[in-house]
């Protein structure tokens, strides 16, 4: 079930459902998704489907893991990017090898120390990750490119708008029971660009931190 003949076979549904990015379908291809579950659903890896990992958390469905990404470097260069929700690590590893710097941070520690041995596993050295509430960022490491977040808000952070490079890409879910994903363009301090996507459906983005 982890052959290269069943990747083939999600990378062929990502592009019927829209997924242009050849950059994107390759990462996608060369990405070991069965390393990001448990074992018991690893027959289930490469369906095009969001599964548990645990603490009420998903992996994201590989449709969305593609459009998320293909959505955040369609327009240029992308150095570095700030991830909100490390979660499994799939999404993680799939921008490390697109986009030199990956800060990715995560409120739940052992799901973050899970994540961290499958990007030593897959031999990731740019992805940078702290264990703390996703909605304030990482100020420190501001600012971004682009940021990405992986669980929904029920609207967008301030936060989040503040650490975003004039001229960077923000993808989000946001909502509770009706979720949009919405791409958000920085054109200067005080002026952004909201553009909604489709609909989705992602756990919500909680406060605090689990040890």
């Amino acid at each position: 079930m982890t052959s290269r003949r069943t990747r083939e076979r999600l990378v062929t549904r990502l592009r019927e459902q829209g997924i242009k990015s050849l950059p994107v379908l390759d990462v996608i291809l060369g990405t070991p998704r069965h390393l990001f579950i448990d074992e018991a659903l690893a027959h289930r890896a490469y369906e095009d489907t969001a599964l548990p990992i645990g603490f009420n958390q998903t992996i994201s469905q590989p449709y969305i893991v593609a459009r998320m990404t293909e959505l955040l470097l369609s327009e240029g260069v992308v150095k570095s990017v700030l991830e909100v929700g490390t979660g499994s690590g799939y999404q993680t590893a799939v921008l490390a090898q697109l986009i030199d710097k990956v800060y990715s941070v995560e409120r739940i520690k052992p799901l973050q120390l899970k994540a961290k041995e499958r990007f030593r596993v897959m031999g990731l050295r740019n992805i940078y990750l702290q264990h703390s509430d996703g909605g304030m960022g990482w100020p420190s490491m501001a600012p971004f490119d682009a940021i990405i977040v992986t669980a929904a808000p029920e609207s967008i952070p301030e936060e989040l708008l503040e650490q975003l490079a004039i001229g960077g890409r923000l993808v989000i879910p946001v909502g509770q029971n009706q979720q949009e994903l919405k791409l958000v363009v920085k054109k200067s301090d005080k002026e952004f660009e909201t553009r909604i996507i489709e609909r989705v459906k992602f756990v919500p983005l909680l406060s605090g931190t689990v040890r």
